[in-house]
């Protein structure tokens, strides 16, 4: 079970005077499911107004219904091999996203996962977290705990040329557990919960 104050803590650190994110990646997916056009930049070069407006985006996952929208699951054995997702969302993560190579073969198997007719946009952000000590009264303390180091991968149909709308899939890894990072988990959100992406989870789960 996911607990909601982690992920509120995890949002704190999402407004556009204390962002933990350093860097986006994304592709524009075209109807025939094809990546049109991608981008990969550090984030604090967009406009001010470039990062509200992803900053909403990637805070949509965390801040969603937990245990409703966004469930936590665990990388079945089977789910961890050799080409695996599982094994990709690592060497993503490890590279904080500057490997165009990796993150086109995310795009495509996402792309490959959701084979709707119309065009839809991957977003992906990397971010890192200094979780901060709680003292017994669980007021946070100076010292660091742990650095958590994270991606959140949107997935959102398109409002109009370049400008995807509401999430309606998206996925934090490595999970956030106990506020802590757990990378044999994942909290993966869809935005209707009562019509779980089949495909997409497929793909990230291997069932």
């Amino acid at each position: 079970m996911i607990n909601r104050e982690d992920m509120l803590e995890l949002t704190r650190r999402m407004t556009p005077s204390r962002s933990c994110f350093d860097r986006i990646a994304g592709a524009y997916i075209d109807n025939m499911g094809e990546v049109d056009e991608s981008f990969n930049i550090h984030f604090g070069k967009l406009t001010g107004t470039e990062k509200a407006r992803n900053l909403e985006l990637a805070k949509a996952i965390p801040f969603s219904k937990t245990n409703i929208q966004l469930k936590e699951y665990s990388f079945p054995e089977q789910a961890k091999g050799k080409d695996s997702m599982y094994q990709l969302l690592q060497a993503i993560g490890q590279c904080g996203l500057k490997n165009d190579a990796l993150m086109e073969l995310l795009y495509e198997q996402i792309a490959d996962g959701y084979p709707v007719d119309y065009e839809f946009a991957v977003f992906v952000f990397h971010g890192v977290y200094d979780v901060p000590l709680k003292g017994k009264d669980k007021e946070n303390q100076w010292e660091s705990e742990e650095v958590y180091d994270f991606i959140i991968c949107t997935v959102s149909p398109m409002r109009e040329q370049y400008e995807p709308s509401e999430p309606v899939f998206g996925f934090l890894y490595p999970a956030f557990s106990d506020r802590s990072s757990d990378k044999e988990k994942i909290d993966i959100f869809h935005a209707d919960s009562e019509n779980v992406e089949e495909g997409l989870m497929y793909k990230l789960m291997g069932k």
